[in-house]
């Protein structure tokens, strides 16, 4: 499981209808829509470091596998999360939606599920 690397999105599915569901403000679902960002992804061990970068603002998020942590939404809102590694992916599970993350070929792809949204990203690495 390598996730290091810097990784930008030129894909999405469903984004829209996905922050709708997990309330992102208008605003935010307006700015982001035509936005694909980087992801940059350090991983040392069990410790990650991912930081999302857009024209807009940068967000860094930091985690331990297995262990809760504190992340930050796109629109500032603070959620407790908890990422696991399951069969060469990260499952990363919240209150307001369950992520998935794996490598395919030279793709990231992320399926994050909200209620009966289901949100894809496919990134490739830069």
């Amino acid at each position: 499981m390598d996730f290091t690397g810097t990784w930008k999105v030129y894909s999405e599915e469903n984004l829209d209808e996905f922050l709708k569901v997990v309330g992102a403000p208008e605003m935010v679902v307006k700015m982001r829509k035509d936005v694909k960002p980087v992801m940059v992804i350090e991983q040392n061990g069990k410790d990650f470091r991912f930081t999302m970068k857009t024209p807009f603002f940068s967000r860094v998020n930091s985690f331990t596998l297995g262990k809760e942590a504190e992340i930050s939404c796109l629109d500032g809102r603070k959620l407790k999360c908890t990422v696991r590694e399951e069969d060469g992916k990260l499952v990363s599970e919240t209150d307001r939606f369950t992520s998935v993350r794996e490598i395919q070929g030279d793709e990231m792809i992320e399926t994050t599920t909200a209620g009966s949204v289901t949100f894809i990203s496919r990134s490739k690495r830069v």
